[in-house]
């Protein structure tokens, strides 16, 4: 027993010793933090502000204009089979003709009533005709003077829409008012 005794002793002095003994001094780890960002909004210094003049953007057909009158005011009314009365429809644009003609008092028209294929040649005339004076008539009712305004019937010879259907035939059969002078270029 005193063999075992002597190696426990020899143990418990180092173990002694170990713990008598000072550690190394550590250095502290350098722990590096990102730079904190700035959320304080920046504001420019307020320099005077001097407006150009604005300019008007070309947003459409030259007023006076027979594009003008095309896009803006409507160039054709249509009618029923057989038919020379004017709708609801027919007399807006025809009112919008007048006060857009009435803004320019230089320009001339025509007026010219057209038909569908059916029917005789001279039957289409006629109508083409009825077609043509009911929308000179309806325009001098508004105040535009009759001098500038010109018809001629072209019966079923000048077909807008080529075909032998309904559609087709409903948009031939019409009054159309074309500009003849006095339309700014």
């Amino acid at each position: 027993m005193r063999r075992l005794m002597i190696p426990a002793a020899l143990a418990t002095s180092l173990v002694v010793v170990g713990c008598a003994s000072t550690p190394e001094p550590v250095e502290p780890a350098v722990v590096e933090t990102p730079p904190v960002e700035d959320t304080t909004p920046v504001v420019a210094p307020v320099e005077e502000v001097i407006e150009e003049p604005t300019r008007e953007i070309d947003s459409g057909p030259l007023k006076g204009s027979l594009e003008d009158f095309q896009v803006n005011v409507g160039d054709r009314v249509y009618f029923d089979l057989d038919q020379y009365r004017l709708d609801d429809d027919d007399q807006n644009i025809l009112q919008r003709q007048a006060a857009w003609l009435q803004s320019y008092p230089d320009v001339t028209i025509l007026v010219a009533g057209n038909c569908d294929e059916r029917g005789t040649r001279e039957y289409n005339l006629a109508l083409g005709e009825r077609r043509a004076s009911i929308v000179k008539n309806y325009l001098v009712s508004l105040g535009v003077d009759p001098a500038r305004i010109q018809t001629v019937s072209y019966g079923k010879e000048r077909p807008i829409a080529l075909g032998a259907n309904e559609a087709s035939w409903a948009q031939n059969r019409n009054g159309f008012t074309q500009i003849l002078s006095g339309a700014t270029s």
